[in-house]
């Protein structure tokens, strides 16, 4: 009965950890990356799609990414959604390539996106400990049934922190990672 909350606490907590990451990813560095696109949506017809399902994207080299669409129609709509988006890009179009050149960061934008990346990462934990806070609950109830004894409700607490205390310091390691890269110049 513990085991199964403290591993369902454990599952939620590794979650909270992989959407930091791909947070992460929405924050850019000076070096050009697919993944920066992966939140951009281009209108397909009527319907929104990721540039990833209606273009090929690729890195060109370690600034420029290189979006071909799949459809020739398809190209002012992908430059007017890479504009749109909160990314700070400036595409440029050759026939049916657009270029996206990364501009490189200044000292001011490089410390608004580790301020951006501490507030997700501020995120993730809090939600690591709410969860940590849900298991804690779940083995009171438990102990208030009679259902569990009281060593038995210590040690799920205490199994529930170590796994709190486990993935709080996977995010502040992905913290580091991502400070560290984007100090990089």
């Amino acid at each position: 009965m513990i085991d199964e909350i403290v591993r369902d606490a454990d599952e939620r907590m590794a979650k909270s950890a992989e959407s930091l990451i791909e947070q992460f990813k929405r924050i850019r560095t000076g070096r050009a990356t697919p993944a920066i696109l992966d939140s951009v949506q281009v209108d397909y017809y009527g319907s929104m799609m990721p540039i990833n399902q209606v273009a090929n994207v690729t890195v060109e080299d370690a600034r420029t990414l290189s979006i071909i669409p799949w459809e020739q129609p398809m190209v002012p709509a992908i430059e007017k959604a890479i504009m749109k988006s909160d990314l700070g890009l400036n595409p440029s179009t050759a026939g049916n390539v657009i270029r996206v050149p990364m501009p490189a960061l200044t000292e001011e934008t490089r410390k608004g996106y580790i301020r951006q990346a501490r507030q997700e990462a501020e995120n993730a934990r809090i939600a690591i400990r709410n969860v940590r806070r849900d298991a804690n609950n779940s083995i009171k109830d438990l102990l208030k049934e009679k259902e569990i004894s009281e060593d038995d409700s210590r040690r799920g607490e205490d199994l529930t922190q170590k796994a709190t205390d486990k993935h709080v310091a996977e995010v502040e390691s992905l913290l580091s990672q991502k400070e560290k890269d984007l100090m990089e110049i």
